[in-house]
């Protein structure tokens, strides 16, 4: 599409509220959206289901493009475009890589949850969830604070191209899930401490128990524990501070 008719798009759509105008910029702009689109096939969801989400970001730069800028509607769509795809795959991922047994403990500990709370009236306590599942306090807590963080997606896992989007520096280590800068997964990392990071690390991308942890850097189980619970939470608040900014 020549720059002279996308401009005029524009003005129709936003001088006059033309409908037709803004139909004929989402037919015209579609191969751009199923281009972004395609980076991120591979990861479970249908090319042309993301070129419907990718639309929705689309629409909303139509909507938002200011004619006095001078850019390209496809310069100014693109992050628009991508960030709908990336908030689509947030809503349906793992923060982290979280290790198996805890996914499915804390599939557990949901429906055990649910269960109990029926029965007893109430939320109960990790101790009585403990005793259900057959399993300790700390891990079905770990298992409970992993579960929170089901929020976003790995963005960084090979797509057709086998190709990741991006790396997080000093992140060499393929089993934790790393995604771009907008993904907000960088800003988690680089909020917590070096050790923090580390113990997050040895944990998520490397599988290693909270006792091999408490071995590798010198302190006890629970302090271990403590740290994860603390640095969790530390990225799941920077990742929502980034998303909604």
């Amino acid at each position: 599409m020549a720059a002279a008719e996308e401009r005029e798009f524009l003005r129709r759509w936003h001088e006059e509220g033309d409908r037709l105008a803004r139909e004929q910029l989402v037919e015209r702009m579609l191969p751009f959206v199923r281009h972004v689109a395609r980076v991120y096939t591979g990861r479970g969801e249908q090319l042309e289901d993301l070129v419907q989400v990718g639309v929705v970001g689309l629409l909303n730069a139509i909507d938002r493009f200011d004619l006095e800028r001078g850019l390209r509607l496809s310069t100014f769509a693109a992050p628009n475009i991508s960030g709908e795809i990336k908030r689509h795959f947030r809503d349906r991922s793992w923060a982290v890589r979280v290790p198996r047994d805890l996914q499915e403990l804390s599939a557990k500990a949901s429906r055990a949850t649910e269960r109990l709370s029926a029965t007893l009236g109430r939320t109960p306590t990790v101790t009585e969830l403990a005793a259900v599942l057959d399993s300790d306090e700390e891990h079905v807590l770990e298992a409970i604070e992993a579960g929170r963080n089901y929020v976003a997606a790995s963005l960084d896992e090979p797509g057709e191209d086998g190709e990741g989007l991006s790396r997080i520096p000093g992140v060499v280590d393929g089993g934790f899930l790393l995604a771009e800068d907008r993904v907000m997964l960088g800003e988690g990392l680089a909020a917590l401490p070096e050790r923090e990071r580390q113990i997050v690390l040895l944990r998520f991308a490397r599988g290693f128990t909270q006792r091999e942890i408490a071995d590798h850097v010198g302190i006890s189980q629970m302090h271990v524990s403590r740290l994860l619970r603390r640095s969790i939470e530390q990225m799941r608040m920077a990742i929502d501070s980034g998303a909604a900014a």
